[in-house]
Parts: structure tokens; C-alpha cells; sequence
């Protein structure tokens, strides 16, 4: 399975991106997807999560009411979209497959993890 993360880049505070991830190799509809990000200096942490279906969600209260997870199961893509952003979310957001769906928010629950993309929030 490879995930494959792109998007990221440099904005404005206020600002807005969308990331993607786009899975292959593996059985895209049937992961709980994830999104982490990992701030220089600092642990890794989780930022968003999504069932197969797309119908539950799960948020950091960080980011709650700011960015939004969805995901195309017939492209085999998970998306981010960060809006409102600020300069503390400034980080590699790494998007992650969970196989066995258990929902969890803590990384060592995923399996597969993507290479990254470098999001940088400027004041």
C-alpha cells in the first residue's frame, strides 16, 4: 500500500489549502483514513480521521470548525481542507491508512503512512 500526500505550501494567516492523498496498492474503500502533522521539534499529532463510508469524523479540538476530512473512495483519495489557518499550523501533514479500521486517533493505530507535505502558515 502507498499513500501519496500533496498540497501543501505556503499562506497567508487566514488562508486556506486542500490536501490529498491518494492510495494505492491496497483496499482504499474498506481504510479508516487519517491525517497527522508533526511541527518541528515536536511529537506527532493526530488532526483528523474518517470511517470507509465517509459518515463519521473525528477532529483535533485544535482544528475543530476549521478544516474538514472527506474522502472519494472511487478515486481512492482523502482530503483535508484547511481553512482559517494559523501560524501553529504550520507543519508536514502526513496522511496515514488504518487497515483494520479501529478508528483510533493515536498513529500507532495506522499501518501506512504517506511521505508528507510541507504546510507553512506566515503571520
Amino acid at each position: 500500500v502507498q499513500l501519496q500526500a500533496s498540497g501543501g505550501g505556503l499562506v497567508q494567516a487566514g488562508g486556506s489549502l486542500r490536501l490529498s492523498c491518494v492510495v494505492s496498492g491496497g483496499t482504499f474503500r474498506l481504510y479508516y483514513m487519517g491525517w497527522f502533522r508533526q511541527a518541528p521539534g515536536k511529537e506527532r499529532e493526530f488532526v483528523a480521521a474518517i470511517d470507509w463510508r465517509g459518515g463519521s469524523t473525528k477532529y483535533a479540538d485544535s482544528v475543530k470548525g476549521r478544516f474538514t476530512i472527506s474522502r472519494d473512495n472511487s478515486k481512492n483519495t482523502v482530503y483535508l481542507q484547511m481553512n482559517s489557518l494559523k501560524p501553529e499550523d504550520t507543519a508536514v501533514y502526513y496522511c496515514a491508512a488504518d487497515v483494520a479500521g479501529l478508528g483510533d486517533v493515536t498513529k500507532e493505530a495506522y499501518d501506512y503512512w504517506g511521505q508528507g507535505t510541507l504546510v507553512t502558515v506566515s503571520s
